[in-house]
């Protein structure tokens, strides 16, 4: 049986040459918008959540249960943003210790 006879039956087999990785700079670039991204929707979670305390200082229509919940969520976000910045300056000093 001849090998182009395989490679017929089973186009997934053969590698596609067409696909190109990303170079250095698009990766970049993609890692940089989902930074940015992740630290608004932080920012967003702590602004709704102070939107939310001070409409509930005031007085106004606000159930008490949902501030804490949007407190909460706010918190929780910050919190694994800190430790994620923890761990990335962890890595940064582990490499910059490594020997060259």
């Amino acid at each position: 049986m001849a090998i182009s006879s395989i490679l017929a039956m089973a186009p997934g087999i053969s590698p596609d040459v067409t696909k190109t990785s990303p170079t250095t700079f698009e990766s970049q670039q993609k890692f940089g918008s989902f930074l940015k991204d992740a630290i608004q929707d932080v920012n967003a979670s702590q602004v709704q959540s102070d939107v939310m305390t001070e409409k509930l200082v005031r007085g106004e229509n606000v159930d008490l249960h949902n501030v804490m919940i949007s407190a909460q969520k706010a918190s929780i976000a910050l919190n694994a943003t800190m430790e994620i910045r923890n761990k990335v300056i962890e890595a940064y000093q582990e490499v910059m210790r490594m020997p060259v």
